[in-house]
């Protein structure tokens, strides 16, 4: 085996261990399973925690108190004491084990409004600062605490290695090397050294190294796939991050939802229990990711024997029926399905942790020194951090005549939808899982770029005029455009290549367009990964990747201007911790690659002053082939950019869904787990009136190949209950503009049936007529298309609906719809 074997952190404390030996004798076989099982907070109660005796639960990416997205700190620390209470309650005779909270603060606390969010592991990793990243840790730390959660699912300590992995910006690097440093830096910025009085004091919590192992190595980048390395490359390449972390005594692992050899790892015996606890000496415990159990060959969410068996401790269940596991494994324990000795083993390491992290003599949440206090979610000393992070992060691929650090004193045009856009500087995990469906209101006290460049331009006496358009009402000095990939998390942002899609070109020729009018421009990128911008760094002057800075978006005009006396403010110092590719298709690209030949290579980044030798003379031309859409996907487990979805009542009460769930007068949409996580809508009409789910855009898309080609629109449904009333699948242009086609046999016809599939040959749409007497031919309307996939009834339905899409040629030979 080429595993190493590990100092432990923290010596076998004799003491500690005969207290659990006490406590694990108490302990009825029901009671040690409650320790194992791990529901979400919206599918709990404190009843059941006191019934169950549950050891812990967590709340997912958009998952808060009272579905308050704008749930206070007090808000948090009362759910959390009406859980201390309910797990305290031993009136049935149980023995008292505490109960432990676990989020997900990936980048700071994503979850809560108002918090200090940083920039994204890969933004890090540009830093090369290793005590940065401690520094960040006890911020983060101190952010948690004040809501009074005890466990943090962080740091990611994945390796990618394919950057069309959609969590490639929870890496810090596709090297093994700098994932290490910063690993165990992590792990006691959240947790305090081992060695020192802070160790999981009440300033701290409780840290997890993720995921466990190989998430960063799979295929083709594809999440949740399989990683097919070597054990050599494996523990190498992949295992570098845990081993800092364990060596900084991280007390928790999650285990990773990715297969190695086709074996899932959270059933891989030889790698949880033989590798990471005998071999590495790992003694804290392992959680499983969210229903992660359920895709072991021959398990179910709720009947996972080999999950434990292989060395899972805590099942993380979010399923609302976490009870029917909850059984099964009592009933597998008591009738040796499930080994006994395992399943104490698993809880001796739960009561570990506890006990170290001093859960038993805590009091309650409210009673700890930082919890309810506001004050500290975004504290100005929290956001400082943030925002050295920012720029010390930053990587300058161009700088033509040494155009940067500009003077403040000019006359700046900021541009580009990324300038005043907090969102997509966020990223992904950003107070929604995906990061998407928020506002500037989700992020009180933040910065965006836009803001931080206006501060120092008006306090230097310059002139600044923000236009997203481009448009300015006088000639700028300079123009600068923010741009790049909108948010994403992990599954919804996995690509096929690393061609920069998203605008359809939009950005290009805004940038051609200064260029034209002779006027520089500084492009500054938000993305969450290399990627192949050749045409758009020939446009630009400059060209800085920005990543995904956050909250404190004003750090990047801290390095991009100097100080009004025209002395350098902060120098650019971020290296690339990722190769940039030469050509879209040029996946992997790793340092150390016998063929290595990127565009960029790992390490470089200008330094203001050095000389740039580049040039506007890059490849600007590739032959995406197949992957020019013949396939146009409008929802892949969640809308595709520029799609969102929209729901509207009998009130003509419309909204956008920004989170898990929206609800009008008549339908109500949700969230649901198909295959994994939320990558279906649920959508509930209430018989009360027409209601409708649309899959919309702000601006009209041309569709004509797909109707001229024989298309067809093709989505997965699921219908529940067969509707009251007539369905119509609409496609529409604007208001009173649509296409509608009655589907109400086929919906009635799938009741009760499973998921299927539909395809609906665009040419059986009629023409477009209108309230207002305008009618368009199909050729005309497909020129204008707003909603490709449209709902309508006016009774009661049930109906859940997957993966939408629409495909050349997909209608030919088919008389009607058709059904698979």
């Amino acid at each position: 085996m080429p595993w190493p074997r590990l100092t432990p952190a923290l010596a076998v404390d004799a003491t500690l261990e005969a207290k659990i030996d006490k406590i694990l004798a108490q302990m009825s076989v029901e009671e040690k399973v409650g320790q194992m099982i791990q529901p979400e907070i919206k599918q709990v109660t404190a009843q059941d925690i006191k019934d169950y005796h549950l050891g812990s639960v967590l709340n997912g990416g958009g998952s808060v108190p009272n579905n308050d997205r704008y749930a206070k700190a007090s808000d948090w620390v009362a759910l959390a004491d009406s859980f201390f209470d309910a797990a305290a309650d031993c009136s049935d005779g149980k023995v008292y084990v505490p109960i432990m909270w676990g989020t997900d603060a990936v980048h700071g606390v994503g979850n809560v409004v108002g918090a200090t969010l940083f920039p994204h592991n890969i933004a890090l990793g540009a830093t090369h600062n290793p005590e940065l990243i401690r520094d960040i840790g006890e911020v983060t730390a101190r952010e948690i605490a004040a809501i009074g959660i005890d466990w943090d699912f962080s740091p990611t300590v994945a390796v990618a290695r394919d950057d069309r992995w959609g969590r490639t910006y929870e890496s810090y690097s596709e090297d093994p090397e700098i994932v290490r440093a910063y690993a165990g830096q992590m792990v006691e910025g959240l947790q305090g050294a081992v060695d020192s009085g802070e160790f999981l004091s009440e300033q701290h919590v409780i840290a997890t190294a993720k995921h466990f192992i190989g998430d960063g190595g799979t295929l083709n980048g594809i999440d949740r796939g399989d990683c097919v390395d070597d054990e050599q490359a494996l523990c190498d390449i992949h295992g570098a991050g845990y081993f800092s972390a364990i060596e900084s005594g991280v007390q928790s692992v999650m285990a990773s939802f990715n297969s190695w050899h086709d074996e899932k790892l959270h059933g891989h015996q030889y790698l949880l229990t033989t590798v990471l606890k005998d071999k590495l000496g790992f003694d804290g415990l392992v959680v499983g990711d969210w229903n992660g159990h359920g895709f072991i060959e021959g398990a179910e969410v709720l009947n996972c024997p080999q999950a434990i068996n292989a060395g899972l401790d805590i099942f993380m269940v979010p399923d609302p029926d976490w009870k029917v596991l909850f059984n099964n494994t009592v009933e597998q324990i008591k009738s040796g399905v499930i080994d006994a000795a395992r399943a104490d083993d698993a809880v001796r390491r739960i009561l570990r942790v506890k006990l170290r992290a001093g859960l038993f003599e805590r009091g309650k949440p409210s009673s700890r020194p930082l919890a309810g206090r506001d004050e500290l979610i975004g504290a100005a000393a929290h956001r400082d951090v943030a925002r050295r992070a920012v720029r010390e992060s930053l990587v300058m691929l161009k700088n033509k005549n040494n155009l940067l650090p500009l003077s403040p004193k000019q006359r700046v045009l900021v541009t580009g939808d990324g300038a005043d856009n907090l969102s997509k500087q966020a990223g992904g995990w950003s107070v929604t899982w995906q990061g998407t469906g928020t506002d500037k209101r989700d992020f009180p006290g933040a910065t965006s770029v836009y803001d931080g460049l206006a501060a120092s331009v008006q306090a230097a006496g310059g002139e600044i005029e923000l236009s997203e358009t481009g448009d300015y009402s006088v000639k700028p000095d300079v123009a600068i455009m923010v741009w790049g990939e909108s948010a994403y998390a992990e599954m919804q942002g996995d690509v096929q290549n690393l061609l920069f899609k998203e605008g359809g070109g939009r950005d290009w020729a805004l940038l051609k367009k200064f260029k034209a009018e002779g006027i520089p421009v500084v492009s500054l990128f938000i993305t969450g990964r290399p990627m192949w911008v050749n045409r758009e760094i020939n446009a630009s002057d400059a060209f800085v990747a920005i990543w995904q800075p956050g909250t404190e978006g004003a750090g990047v005009a801290d390095v991009i201007f100097t100080r009004a006396d025209g002395e350098l403010n902060h120098p650019m110092k971020g290296k690339l911790t990722f190769s940039w590719p030469r050509t879209p298709d040029q996946v992997p690209l790793n340092r150390g690659d016998d063929d290595y030949n990127p565009l960029f290579a790992y390490g470089y980044g200008l330094a203001y002053g050095e000389a740039d030798t580049l040039g506007d003379d890059l490849p600007e031309e590739y032959d995406a082939g197949a992957d020019t859409l013949d396939e146009l996907l409008v929802f892949n487990r969640r809308p595709i950019e520029p799609y969102q979805i929209m729901v509207r009542g009998r009130q003509n009460d419309k909204q956008l869904m920004q989170g898990n769930r929206v609800e009008v007068s008549s339908i109500c949409v949700t969230a649901i787990d198909r295959e994994v996580q939320e990558d279906a809508r649920r959508a509930q009409w209430n018989g009360s009136g027409v209601g409708l789910v649309a899959l919309t855009t702000r601006d009209r898309q041309v569709l004509v190949d797909y109707l001229d080609s024989d298309g067809a629109l093709i989505f997965d449904v699921k219908v529940d209950a067969a509707p009251s009333q007539s369905v119509t699948l609409r496609l529409g242009c604007g208001p009173d503009s649509n296409s509608d086609l009655d589907i109400t046999d086929t919906v009635q016809a799938l009741a009760g049936n499973g998921w299927a599939q539909v395809r609906v040959p665009l040419r059986l749409f009629p023409d477009v007529g209108s309230d207002f007497g305008l009618e368009l031919p199909p050729e005309e309307f497909f020129h204008r298309i707003l909603e490709p996939f449209t709902l309508v009834t006016e009774g009661e339905l049930d109906l859940s609906f997957s993966r939408v899409a629409l495909e050349k040629g997909a209608a030919t030979g088919l008389a009607g719809i058709e059904v698979i």
